[in-house]
C-alpha cells in the first residue's frame, strides 16, 4: 500500500479524522482484530516514522547497490566488492550529502550462510583510510583503518547476529552485526587527480571472501534466494510503510525496540502483525499520513536544535553502535536524514549548516559568502578535513563549471592565503575571478548545504572533540562586501 502526500491535503485529512472520531468507526480485520483507534494510530506512525526511517533508507540504498541489476546505482552482487576509481559527482543520487574525495569501495554482506573475512593491505601512514561497518538497524558497528587498526595488513572476521563460532587463528578481530546483512564502506584518501592509480592500488588489496574460503574448508550449504520487494531510495516517501515491512525481515528486534515492533505490528508493518496494513481504512491511512509527516517534522528539528550551534553550524555527535544510540531512535533519525553512512565523531566529525553566522538562509541566488580560517586555526586533524557544498534541498552535490565539489586541506598548496596568513574560500555561483578561483567553492542558484568534514579529528586541545563542546570552533559564513 501506497501513502501519497497529494491523495488528500492536510486539512481535509483533519476533516476525516474528527468525522470519524465523532462517529467512532473502527476496521477489523478479517479475523475480527480491530485496528487501533485513529489517534492512537497517528501516534503510532509518528513514532515508526523516527524509528523506521533509517532502516527504509539503508533497504532502499542495498535494492539499488546490491539488488536491482537495472538500476544505475548498482554495484554488486552480494559479498562481491565494488571498487569506485572515481569520485562521487552530482550524477550519484543513491546516498544524500556523499563524500567527493575519498574514492568508496563497497560490499554489501549477506551473513546467513557463514561469516565474511575482511583482508586489508598495508597502507602508508600518510594516506587516510578507513573501512565503516554499518548493519541493517544502521549502526556502524566496526572500524577498520588509519585510526582504528593503524596501517598494518590484517585479516578482519563480520558474523551475522545468528553465528555462534569460534574467531579462527589469523583474524584479528571479529565484528558483530545485529541483521544478516550489512554494509561495508570503505574510504580511501585521494591526494588529487593525479594520484588516482595510487588508490587504485591500495584498492586492489581490499579482499573479501567467504569464512570457508579463508579456511580452505568445504562451504556451508547456501542461504535460500529472497525475492525483495523492490525499492528505491526516490520512493521512499511514497512507500515508507510498505518498504519498513519489507526490510524488518531482515532486521531482528533487539530489547530496546521491541516495544516500537510491537506497536508497528498493530497497524499492520513487520513480522508478527495481526492486521494488513493494506487493510486499514482511509480515514486510519489518513492518520497514518499526518502521524509521518509529524516524525518528519520531529527529526528536522532535532537537526536544528538538538545540536550545539556555533557561528551558525551545527556540531554534534549523531553516529554510533548499538550501545551509542541506546534506543534513541530520533537521534538516528537525524543522523540518517543528516547523511545516512556517516561516521563516529572520533572517526569523523561534521560541523554543517544551512545558514550565515547571523542565522539567515544561504542562498545562492541572493549573496555571495566568504569563510574565513584566521591565521592558525584551520580545523585540527589527524588526516585532512574538507568542506563540501550541496544543493540545499535535495543535499546532492551541484552540477558546476569546474567541477569543484569541495575545498579540502590536500589542495593548499594551489590554494592563496591572505597577507595575515588566513585562508578565505568564496562561496557563489558565479566565479569570484581567475586570481581568487583557487579558492572558489560553487554554489548553486539557490538554497546552500555546507558540510565540514574533519577526519580523525584530534582529541587534544585544539580539538572540535567532543563534538560540540571542544575548544575549536568552525568561523561563521559571511555575506560578502
Amino acid at each position: 500500500m501506497k501513502i501519497k502526500s497529494s491523495h488528500a491535503s492536510a486539512s481535509t485529512l483533519l476533516c476525516i479524522l474528527a468525522a470519524t472520531l465523532v462517529t467512532g468507526c473502527e476496521k477489523k480485520n478479517a479475523s475480527g482484530v480491530a485496528a487501533p483507534g485513529l489517534e492512537e494510530t497517528k501516534a503510532i506512525a509518528e513514532e515508526s516514522f523516527i524509528y523506521g526511517l533509517p532502516i527504509v533508507m539503508n533497504y532502499a540504498v542495498m535494492n539499488e547497490y546490491a539488488v536491482d541489476k537495472s538500476n544505475p546505482q548498482f554495484k554488486a552482487p552480494f559479498n562481491q566488492i565494488k571498487n569506485e576509481a572515481r569520485v562521487f559527482t552530482y550524477q550519484d543520487t543513491a546516498i544524500v550529502t556523499p563524500n567527493s574525495y575519498t574514492p568508496y569501495s563497497f560490499v554489501w554482506l549477506d551473513l546467513r550462510a557463514e561469516p565474511m573475512v575482511l583482508s586489508v593491505p598495508a597502507v602508508d601512514k600518510k594516506r587516510y583510510y578507513s573501512v565503516m561497518l554499518c548493519d541493517g538497524n544502521v549502526y556502524n558497528f566496526g572500524y577498520i583503518g588509519s585510526r582504528a587498526t593503524a596501517s598494518e595488513p590484517g585479516n578482519y572476521l563480520v558474523v551475522g547476529p545468528d553465528w555462534k563460532g569460534e574467531t579462527p587463528p589469523g583474524i584479528k578481530k571479529a565484528f558483530s552485526s545485529t541483521t544478516p546483512f550489512a554494509l561495508v564502506g570503505y574510504r580511501t584518501q585521494l591526494f588529487n587527480p593525479a594520484d588516482m592509480p595510487n588508490v587504485v592500488k591500495v584498492q586492489a588489496g581490499y579482499k573479501v571472501e567467504p569464512l570457508s574460503a579463508f579456511l580452505k574448508q568445504p562451504e556451508p550449504q547456501a542461504a535460500p534466494t529472497i525475492d525483495f520487494l523492490p525499492a528505491t531510495t526516490a520512493g521512499i516517501k511514497a512507500n515508507f510503510f510498505e518498504y519498513l515491512d519489507a526490510a524488518l525481515r531482515y532486521v531482528p528486534p533487539g530489547p530496546e525496540s521491541s516495544d516500537i515492533r510491537a506497536k508497528l505490528a498493530r497497524i499492520g508493518v513487520g513480522p508478527g502483525k495481526t492486521m494488513e496494513f493494506k487493510d486499514l481504512s482511509e480515514a486510519h491511512k489518513g492518520a497514518v499520513l499526518l502521524g509521518m509527516k509529524d516524525g518528519d517534522n520531529k527529526i528536522d528539528k532535532y537537526l536544528t536544535d538538538g545540536v550545539k550551534d556555533i557561528n551558525g553550524w551545527k556540531i554534534g555527535s549523531f553516529m554510533g553502535d548499538r550501545a551509542f544510540y541506546n534506543g534513541n531512535w530520533l537521534m538516528r533519525a537525524a543522523a540518517a536524514k543528516g547523511g545516512i553512512y556517516g561516521n563516529d565523531a572520533v572517526e569523523a566529525t561534521y560541523p554543517l549548516t544551512r545558514v550565515d553566522g547571523k542565522g539567515e538562509t544561504l542562498d545562492g541566488s541572493k549573496h555571495n559568502y566568504t569563510l574565513t580560517f584566521p591565521h592558525g586555526q584551520l580545523p585540527p586533524v589527524n588526516a585532512f578535513w574538507s568542506v563540501t557544498m550541496y544543493d540545499g534541498k535535495s543535499q546532492f552535490l551541484i552540477k558546476n563549471p569546474i567541477n569543484r565539489y569541495l575545498i579540502n586541506s590536500p589542495m593548499m598548496p594551489q590554494m592563496k592565503k591572505n597577507p595575515d596568513g588566513s585562508l578565505t574560500l568564496y562561496i557563489q555561483k558565479d566565479s569570484p575571478g581567475k586570481a581568487k578561483e583557487s579558492n572558489w567553492l560553487p554554489a548553486p542558484n539557490d538554497t546552500i548545504y555546507l558540510v565540514m568534514r574533519l577526519y580523525w579529528p584530534k582529541e587534544t586541545p585544539p580539538s572540535v572533540l567532543p563534538a560540540g563542546e571542544g575548544t575549536w570552533q568552525p568561523p561563521p559564513v559571511v555575506v560578502a562586501s
